[in-house]
Formats: structure tokens, sequence, C-alpha cells
């Protein structure tokens, strides 16, 4: 219900007057010599989420009847915020819940409650049924990509904010599970968390080839390429680069990794390459990317350690592949 002003002194009944006190004006009363303090009014909410899905409880009552928001309720005198949350989302959304943590503090004027303070927990769920309260026409779980707009600028904010800290952890399970072949996620697109990373990486292929071509015109393991021309070494490495990061960006796939590299395996028999000079140079190749990929400013956060593991081992793949299909090629085995 709307907050009316008050008239009446509700100690003595006589009528209520405006006094300053300290340079604010407050309501008081002549008679008991009372002032009156009017404080924000302390509103609980809840983030509980499944599979990447928040649970919103669909507005019975005004104000705002009809939109959706986080489940929300006024503190009660004698209960914690933390109690007053959990209660509030078992009355709404029929769950029983633990508090994760604290997500959001947010200050509001709202047009019918007055002033409010907005305190918002992740919770998670350990009992109950989820379904819709008395005070809420429907409930149910909206993934984080879909949220409707809420009836609440606060609840918005707070969501906003679960979702920015969790990012990096999903970017985590998403790159990780996509990495050892798990179940498709549910996303637009597989972004693994070294994407960017191999993007800065074929864009400097050539400062990296270079790298590569002094090392393998140098190095004692592959002698014969000291014979072979800079440019035509700087293609075979782009040729490389190119096919690592298009069968990372699923632009290539397994099947043309393999004939890819069978062919080269062929063509460097017919050259008169030996086979070991071939793994070392590919080997050679890959310690240089690798090596430039550690230089891109990485170990700044932790998840800096997530993104250099999760390229180290799609990298081991790539190159143990492209290894044992050249061998394959160069034995002139399909």
């Amino acid at each position: 219900m709307k907050k009316i002003k008050r008239i009446y002194c509700p100690y003595c009944g006589g009528h209520i007057t405006r006094k300053k006190e300290i340079d604010v004006f407050r309501e008081y009363c002549k008679i008991c010599h009372q002032f009156f303090y009017d404080n924000p009014l302390p509103v609980v909410s809840t983030i509980l989420v499944k599979d990447r899905q928040i649970v919103l409880v669909k507005r019975k009552n005004k104000p705002y009847k009809g939109l959706w928001c986080l489940p929300s309720g006024f503190a009660e005198v004698g209960e914690s915020i933390e109690e007053a949350a959990l209660r509030e989302l078992e009355e709404e959304a029929g769950v029983k819940a633990k508090i994760i943590k604290f997500i959001d503090a947010d200050s509001c004027t709202n047009y019918f409650y007055g002033d409010l303070i907005f305190l918002t927990f992740e919770v998670e769920q350990i009992g109950g049924t989820l379904k819709a309260g008395d005070d809420a026409m429907q409930v149910k779980y909206y993934p984080i990509e879909k949220i409707p707009k809420l009836a609440f600028n606060s609840n918005t904010r707070a969501v906003h904010t679960f979702i920015k800290n969790k990012m990096d952890y999903w970017a985590i399970v998403d790159s990780f599970t996509l990495s050892v072949g798990g179940e498709e996620i549910n996303l637009d697109k597989k972004n693994f968390l070294s994407d960017k990373l191999i993007d800065v990486i074929v864009k400097n292929t050539k400062s990296i080839g270079r790298l590569w071509i002094n090392d393998v015109t140098t190095n004692k393991s592959t002698p014969s390429y000291k014979q072979l021309d800079r440019e035509r070494l700087l293609a075979r490495f782009n040729s490389v680069t190119y096919k690592f990061s298009g069968w990372l960006g699923e632009e290539s796939k397994s099947k043309d990794i393999k004939l890819h590299y069978q062919q080269l395996g062929r063509e460097r028999k017919k050259e008169g390459v030996a086979l070991s000079e071939l793994i070392s140079a590919l080997s050679l190749a890959r310690k240089h990317i690798w090596e430039f990929a550690l230089s891109q400013g990485m170990w700044q956060k932790t998840i800096d350690i997530y993104i250099t593991l999760e390229l180290e081992r799609r990298m081991m793949l790539f190159f143990d592949k492209a290894a044992y299909y050249i061998s394959r090629g160069y034995e002139n085995i399909d």
C-alpha cells in the first residue's frame, strides 16, 4: 500500500507540524515534543540460478503488476536481512534455499513506496518446489540472455552485477568443456577463452614466422632447411598458422587436417627432407607460436592462467595430429 503522510501524532492525537532539527525539517509533535524519522525501507531480493537461468516472479499486485522481478520483499522486524531474503524467496517462489554470497546494495526512490534500500543475495536451492506464491502470477527460470525488463531498476542492476562477476567463471567452464569434447553448450557462438589470443597470433604470423625461420635454418635438428629460400619457408609457416586457426575456428575439420598433412608428408619425402627434420621443424613452429602467446601480457589475472592452459592443450592436440598425419603421409599410409 502506498505510504500515507502523517497528519496526527500517534501518541497524543495532536496535529503534526514540521520543525528543523540539525538543518533538516522533520515531522514534529508540539505536544509530545517528538520528532518523527522516515528512513529508507529495506527490501531483500534473491538470485537463484540453475544452468544459467535465473528465477523470476511475475508480480500479481501493484506496483508494477504483471511485470517480472527477482523474488523480493520487505524485511520484517525481528528477522535478519538474510532470513528475510530466504523467507521472501520461499513465499513467492516456493523454494527453500541457503545464502551463497551478497551481490549488491542499491538505494532508490520508488513512486509507490518512497525511499528504499535493495539488498540482493545469491542463493542455492536446498528444498521446496518452484511454484508461484499468493502474491505472484507466475514463477519461472529465465535464460540470462533473455531476461525481460524487470519491475525494479535495482533488480536489473543486481542481475547485471551478478552476471559480470560470473563471466570469467562461465568462460572457463565453456572453454574447458568444449576443448575436451563435452556436451554442446547453448551459446550463439562457441567462445573459447583463448580465441582473442589466437587472433593476435594470426595477425602476427609474419613476425613469429621470421623467428621460426631464424631457428629452423640454424638448428642442428633441421640441417636441410638452411638451403631453402626464406620466403618459401615463411609461406610454409603461414600455412601451419592458418591451418591451426582455421581448425580451432571450426573452418577446417579433422578430415581436412588429415588430408593436408598427409599430402605435406608425401611432398617433403619427394623433396628429400628427412622425416625427423620435418617433425622437428613442426615442433619448432609450435614452440615459437607458444612463446609468442606467453609474451602477450599473460599472468595478469587468475583467468589468464586458464587461458594459457587452454591454449596449450589446444595447440598440443593440433600439432600432435599434424605430426601423426605427416608421418602417415611420409610413409605413404592412408
